[in-house]
């Protein structure tokens, strides 16, 4: 029997925000900026980097383009690109950035049965991710030092799926990852969590379309994902289903 359920833990693009839109508008300017500098003529508009890279944050974006055009960004100089991009992308969420629909009232209902740790565990800079939550109106109940950054918490910086993140989350928070729940929208994420091995609620309400919606839901049940979401409204159902006690639900 799976342990009592005492952290849930939140991707934040996404998952509680609408960000990745604004985000990959942002810093496909830069990308292709750096593509040109690089001599490759092919070049990405924000909607075919998310299709490309969604899940992970700028410093893996540029690690598989090095990898797929076969160039080598200087290590300082890719730390440069990263804080240039952290900035664009900041300004324009700050400007447009809103909630998911009924993730705050979701948030707040937890918040409010005491019942839950919470944290939000992204590959997004940690800086990011606060404006991100703050520009929601969702910060009151995640303080800095329960946001988790894949980029910049780690000694070493990664990105999802890399399960890392997840990992020092969980002694962070002096949770075992059997007592997690994830809640996760896309593949890398969805695969960070599972091979932590932390049970995953996939949340595909912020694809656009009923056709992508339903095939993310089959992609992240095959990665190992225990319940899918459609809309915040089913949140406790999917608790159930990932393995918490029905009673200790909100």
């Amino acid at each position: 029997m799976k342990p009592k359920t005492t952290h849930i833990l939140f991707d934040c693009d996404n998952t509680l925000v609408l960000s990745e839109a604004l985000a990959f508008e942002a810093c496909a300017e830069l990308a292709n900026e750096i593509l040109s500098s690089q001599d490759v003529t092919d070049r990405y508009t924000g909607d075919e980097l998310m299709v490309d890279f969604v899940g992970k944050n700028f410093r893996g974006m540029l690690l598989d383009l090095q990898d797929k055009y076969k160039f080598t960004i200087p290590s300082e100089q890719l730390e440069r690109y990263v804080a240039m991009e952290e900035d664009k992308v900041i300004e324009k969420l700050k400007e447009k950035l809103v909630p998911c629909a009924g993730a705050n009232e979701i948030l707040k209902k937890l918040a409010q049965s005491g019942k839950y740790q919470m944290g939000v565990v992204s590959s997004s800079a940690h800086r990011r991710v606060v404006a991100s939550l703050e520009k929601a109106n969702q910060a009151v109940y995640f303080p800095p030092d329960r946001v988790f950054s894949a980029a910049t918490s780690l000694p070493k910086p990664t990105s999802k799926p890399d399960p890392a993140i997840y990992l020092f989350a969980c002694e962070k928070l002096g949770a075992p990852p059997a007592t997690c729940v994830a809640v996760e929208d896309s593949k890398s994420g969805a695969t960070s969590a599972v091979r932590a091995g932390i049970p995953v609620i996939a949340y595909v309400g912020s694809y656009e379309t009923p056709e992508k919606r339903n095939e993310m839901a089959k992609s992240l049940k095959d990665i190992g994902a225990a319940a899918v979401m459609y809309d915040w409204a089913e949140f406790e159902n999917c608790l159930e289903q990932a393995g918490c006690n029905v009673s200790d639900a909100p």
